[in-house]
Formats: C-alpha cells, structure tokens, sequence
C-alpha cells in the first residue's frame, strides 16, 4: 500500500477490484486543514477515464505490472497481433484498446506491452515513430508568412500538420505524446 501522495502520473494501482493508471496528477494545500491529491484516471480494462479526489493521508493498493517487449506484426481490423521477441508467442490485443494510437503502429516496431497477473492491460509506445507521407499537397513558394502548415496523411492514416516543404514519399518523424511534426528523417 501507498499513500496517495506517492502516486505520479503512469503509476498504477487497484482500488475496488479494479486496475488504474494514472493520467495527471495535481496536489492542494489550503491555508487550513488537510491537502487533497487530485488525479486523472484511466481504468485500464474498461478505457474509462474519470477524475478522483483523495485527502492526504489516504492510502492505494499499488501494483506490479510486468512489461513484455514485443513487436507490431499486423492488424486484422478487430485484433492488432505483436511478436514476443524473445519468446516469439504471438500475443494480441482489442484495436479499441489502442484507440487513435493504433496510427503510430506500423509494421517491425517495437513496443511494451504491460500486463497483470497474466492479462494485457496497458502498453507503452516509443517516443517517436517514423512515418512515410502517402499524400501530401504541393506547398507553394512565396507561402512563408507566419510559419504555414499543411495536412499530409502517412502510411498508417496518420494525418499530421507539417512543413510546406514535406513532400509525398518522404519520411517524417512524429511525436506519438501529441502526433505532432518533429523532423523530416
């Protein structure tokens, strides 16, 4: 068990059976009386995510999750299937579990799935990912005032704000936190 005030944004915990990640996290001290913790959760077998309020002082049942480093192989429109690199098992996972995190998936990436006493509940992609432009408007010379953007659209369905200079065919670096542009690669 843990005090409330431990907890931290990607920390997990169980509390009435079932299994939390933590999303944000923010702590309140009044002038008088006890500090609250305020955290953003997501249940990590139903994808619901609600607000809790917690006194200071308060305690959680924290968990071990254990990580299984796996790679993308495909999706079958209701099931995405990864590789245990080690083991080569063949795990899977509900797309609706990824939810729009599925366009950072492409095929050979390597990502941690976590689970918990056996069952999949969580999975940690990298920082970034690199995506090939499938379509992509030409950008136009002289279209420089106040740093422009314009939609591409990747190989996985990605659509991201890029540059003018980003052309079809090229590969571009995304921030999966956020799906924002970093760099052309």
């Amino acid at each position: 068990m843990i005090e409330v005030t431990q907890l931290r944004p990607r920390s997990t915990y169980t509390e009435d059976g079932e299994l939390f990640k933590v999303l944000s996290y923010s702590h309140n001290k009044p002038g008088r009386g006890n500090a609250t913790i305020r955290v953003t959760v997501r249940n990590l077998r139903t994808g619901t995510t609600r607000d809790t309020t917690y006194n200071s002082g308060e305690r959680v049942q924290d968990i071990e999750v254990d990580k299984l480093e796996v790679e993308y192989l495909y999706d079958d429109g209701e099931f995405l299937h990864f590789m245990d690199t080690t083991t080569y098992e063949q795990p899977q996972l509900r797309r609706d579990v990824f939810g729009d995190d599925a366009y950072y998936l492409k095929e050979g990436l390597t990502i941690t799935l976590n689970s918990f006493e056996g069952e999949m509940i969580d999975y940690v992609l990298p920082n970034t990912v690199d995506l090939k432009v499938v379509e992509a408007d030409p950008g136009f010379a002289g279209d420089t005032a106040n740093n422009p953007m314009k939609r591409i659209k990747t190989e996985t369905g990605l659509e991201v704000a890029v540059p003018l200079f980003i052309n079809q065919g090229e590969t571009i670096r995304v921030k999966t936190e956020d799906g924002s542009y970093q760099t052309r690669v």
